[in-house]
């Protein structure tokens, strides 16, 4: 051991040093305390274990990122105790340092899944480089596995804030202040295209967890068959081939929300144990005999009746009360055609500019025609319908101007107050006594108005 130990910060080894568990396992007190030393200041945090049966014991109640591993310890040595946990389920990487630097201790490590390699004697920086570089391993394969999730979802739609002013939009954004700063679970729920992923994106952004990974799911988007294995992770043993770990997507986003989309297509079975995990925090993978604890956020989303799905059989009444705690449901579009101009808006600039094309002009009278129509497809299908006009360079004849009236400025005075007393009397279904009552002028004014109009 070299007790040297310059002065160094967590910034000359990179953030992820600052970020990384560590358990320390060797039966030598001095060597314990060594890397303890310098461990501990400069790591998030750091425990200790003087055998390997200690080790285990520490390994079935908490996640370690790294686990530095002597090898040569009393009645069983390091790489035949990392072979042992190897089978139960080892959730860290590994550090080995020996005295010993043999070709056939390096292989036989190799095999036992040994992520790093340090000789002693070793100074501080050589540990500390290599916790440092093992974590960073760590968190890019745990990058490059969510990110098949993320460019699956819709980048240009779920990834843009929640826009709006109306009363339904409000009541959602104070809902989402409320249940920001807690670890509940939120159920999202509302016709397709209504903007849950964007929501529920919004939610994690606000909370605690917003530098941590979102991880969306579809889970109408995964076979029956692999959706446990996804989602769980799993250990698969083979005498001849050896032992096959695949860490789940629970694992994977530990520390930030795992967000379920379409919940309702997850199988029965898969359902019972994905509420055993909500219920414990704590996951088995598939083949694994020990738990890993997790720090997650689960969001769950749906276009379903899961009331009805529940008497139907389809869908576990247990979990459906368990993730029924916080709902929240989106309108349709046609609810909310106040954020029409709004969302026409950052659809166009941003679909442009992804596209390098220029934008179209929305004229009153495009807006008009947008405000009538009833949106079926809800936001996603004004995205489309944006993006479909940009690629050929013009509105479909059914929402174009055909009078080119460009006379009214989109954002002029005079088209705010027509589109608003127009979505006033479509909100009225053309009452217009109600739509004066509501507005807060007389009926002449709205007769006088909708005369000067043509409406």
């Amino acid at each position: 051991m070299n007790i040297d130990t310059p002065r160094t910060s967590s910034d000359d080894f990179g953030k992820g040093l600052a970020l990384s568990s560590v358990l320390i396992v060797d039966d030598e007190a001095g060597m314990r305390n060594f890397l303890t030393k310098i461990l501990a200041p400069r790591c998030l945090r750091v425990e200790s274990a003087a055998s390997v049966e200690e080790a285990s014991k520490q390994l079935d109640q908490s996640h370690f990122d790294i686990v530095i591993l002597d090898n040569v310890m009393p009645r069983k040595t390091g790489l035949e105790w990392l072979k042992e946990q190897r089978k139960l389920g080892f959730f860290a990487d590994a550090i080995l340092i020996t005295a010993f630097a043999d070709l056939e201790t390096a292989i036989t490590a190799l095999r036992a899944g040994v992520a790093d390699f340090v000789l002693k004697p070793f100074r501080s920086n050589q540990i500390l480089n290599a916790v440092a570089r093992c974590f960073d391993r760590q968190e890019l394969r745990r990058e490059n596995y969510l990110l098949k999730y993320e460019l699956a979802s819709e980048k240009l739609c779920a990834h843009g804030r929640l826009l709006g002013r109306s009363d339904e939009i409000t009541s959602i954004r104070d809902t989402l202040e409320r249940v920001a700063p807690l670890p509940t679970s939120v159920l999202f729920t509302g016709a397709s295209g209504t903007g849950k992923e964007v929501v529920a994106r919004s939610l994690h952004s606000m909370s605690d967890r917003a530098e941590n990974p979102f991880v969306p799911v579809n889970c109408a988007a995964i076979s029956p068959e692999t959706i446990a294995n996804e989602l769980f992770g799993y250990i698969r043993h083979d005498p001849v081939e050896g032992d096959t770990q695949q860490d789940g997507l629970l694992f994977h986003a530990r520390g930030g929300t795992l967000f379920l989309d379409e919940i309702i297509e997850l199988p029965l079975k898969v359902q019972g144990m994905l509420l055993r995990v909500i219920e414990e925090m704590r996951v088995r993978p598939i083949g694994s005999l020990r738990e890993v604890p997790l720090n997650l956020r689960f969001m769950f989303a749906t276009n379903a009746n899961l009331e009805k799905a529940v008497a139907e059989g389809r869908f576990r009444a247990d979990l459906y009360h368990r993730i029924n705690v916080i709902n929240i449901e989106m309108p349709r579009l046609i609810e909310r055609k106040g954020d029409l101009l709004e969302l026409s808006n950052m659809f166009m600039q941003r679909i442009s500019d992804e596209l390098g094309v220029p934008p179209l002009p929305l004229t009153e009278g495009v807006l008009l025609k947008l405000s009538s129509y009833d949106w079926p497809g809800n936001v996603r299908e004004l995205r489309n319908l944006i993006e479909r006009s940009l690629i050929v360079g013009e509105f479909p004849p059914e929402f174009s101007d055909d009078e080119n009236n460009d006379e009214l400025a989109v954002d002029s005075l005079a088209a705010v107050e027509r589109r608003h007393i127009l979505n006033v009397l479509a909100d009225c279904s053309g009452n217009r006594a109600e739509a004066a009552r509501r507005l807060g002028v007389s009926r002449k004014t709205i007769d006088r108005k909708c005369a000067m109009w043509d409406a």
